[in-house]
């Protein structure tokens, strides 16, 4: 039983990761009008939230993206540090969000 459902959860798994690869593919076609990288929609994003001390750095794989709160770090895969299409802003700014409500959880707690 315990088996049955481990290989539910990593089909599961495999499909989402899958869906998402593929979208990722399908939105790195749709070019921005600004012409900006995703490390420029990051810097951009944090800058308009007033988010000061947080880095934008590139990190080596695909579709590595993710939001350090313990060395306020976004980490950017190479694709979307780079990218200058739909898909590579659209990661650049998730992860952002990441940090602007790590941001805000910091200014609200009782000091």
């Amino acid at each position: 039983m315990v088996l049955i459902i481990g290989l539910f959860f990593m089909l599961v798994g495999w499909m989402v990761s899958s869906r998402l690869k593929s979208k990722f593919k399908e939105y790195s076609q749709v070019h921005l009008t600004r012409d900006l990288t995703g490390a420029e929609v990051a810097r951009l994003m944090l800058a308009d939230n007033g988010i000061h001390d947080v880095q934008v750095t590139s990190v080596e794989g695909e579709l590595t993206d993710n939001y350090n709160p313990a060395t306020k770090i976004v980490n950017l895969s190479e694709g979307v540090y780079n990218g200058r299409n739909a898909a590579a802003a659209a990661v650049a700014a998730h992860e952002c969000g990441h940090g602007r409500l790590w941001f805000r959880f910091r200014m609200s707690a009782p000091k």
